[in-house]
């Protein structure tokens, strides 16, 4: 859903692993980049292998089990290969991933020369509480680490969180990029230059801010100075994308979730139930989609992707946007009208 097109060129590529009805998953890919992201692991079918291997960072809402029952598909993949694997979810979580991985024999370790990492850290009310590592080639014992000074970066991400309620707790996640860099190519073939690395170079000394006068590498082998080239590229917000899923409809998990998502291009926000059945949502501590729709808006996001829309409304998949839709940009909004 779309309430209007951002200007710049994504870096980051989401999909809804299995729809809007299926169990969550999100895959999160990365443009020029092998790194691939992971929010919640419900059926991972529908990834094939290659894209499971590109998995380096797990980001679990909480431990239901049509969002963790994925985490042996990730695992039977990944074995034999030299890996770390970061999971991020709720307190608990490095005890559910122990017994996961404590369910199989692994008396043929000696035979492999890799080793697979699991680095857990766990979310607590005042951020990371607690962190834990499990080694392949020590059969995965756990071992109690620090938390790792660097957990909120995720492939150059950064990462923020929200400890949200459900039945018990679960946490949202938003991503974004620290800033964005375009290229001019017509700029620079203008200037004689051909595209290449030193783009890397220059895109870098403009983000962190170096003055005019640092002398930048180009492709003749010229060193010019950063001012002469700043014309080549155009720095923007990086892009940022939010992910909430299973919530109760309280004042308090819609204050933390519209600060989460402030100003997100893309929004992933659970929608269950449709806006008649608001008793049936409250009772199982989900969002209707009158709620979600409402909760983006206020959030300010420039795109709302509305998913978990419970089986009972499998045939009626418009309706339930129709309903987010008509919350997240009423008629009296200046806006542009929403697309599914």
């Amino acid at each position: 859903m779309v309430v209007g097109a951002s200007a710049m060129t994504p870096t980051l590529h989401p999909t809804l692993v299995n729809g809007r009805f299926g169990d969550p998953a999100l895959f999160v890919q990365m443009l020029h980049r092998r790194d691939a992201l992971l929010f919640d692991c419900g059926d991972l079918s529908a990834l094939s292998t290659r894209d499971l291997l590109r998995v380096g960072h797990l980001f679990v809402s909480h431990m239901h089990v049509d969002h963790f029952i994925g985490f042996d598909a990730l695992l039977r993949v990944n074995i034999g290969r030299e890996k770390v694997i970061r999971v991020i979810g709720p307190p608990g979580i490095a005890e559910r991933v122990e017994h996961k991985l404590l369910a199989y024999d692994w008396d043929l370790v000696e035979r492999y020369d890799t080793e697979l990492l699991f680095e857990i850290v766990e979310i607590g009310a005042h951020g990371p509480d607690r962190a834990a590592r499990f080694r392949f080639k020590r059969r995965f014992e756990r071992e109690q680490i620090e938390i790792p000074g660097d957990w909120y970066d995720a492939a150059g991400l950064t990462v923020e969180t929200a400890l949200l309620e459900h039945h018990g707790l679960c946490i949202g996640y938003a991503i974004s990029e620290p800033a964005h860099v375009n290229v001019w190519k017509s700029r620079v073939e203008e200037r004689g230059f051909t595209t290449g690395n030193w783009l890397q170079a220059l895109k870098a000394a403009v983000v962190a801010g170096a003055p005019d006068d640092l002398p930048i590498a180009v492709d003749t082998g010229q060193k010019l100075p950063l001012g002469d080239l700043r014309e080549l590229v155009t720095v923007t917000r990086g892009q940022k994308i939010t992910y909430v899923t299973d919530v109760a409809d309280t004042p308090a998990n819609r204050a933390a979730i519209v600060g989460l998502a402030q100003g997100a291009d893309a929004f992933f926000l659970e929608a269950r139930f449709a806006t008649e059945d608001a008793a049936i949502a409250r009772s199982r501590a989900h969002l209707t989609t009158k709620a979600t729709g409402e909760i983006a808006r206020g959030a300010g996001v420039r795109r709302l992707e509305p998913f978990h829309f419970s089986p009972r409304y499998e045939d009626q998949e418009q309706r339930m946007l129709d309903e987010v839709a008509a919350a997240f940009a009423p008629a009296s909004s200046k806006g542009e009208p929403i697309s599914a």
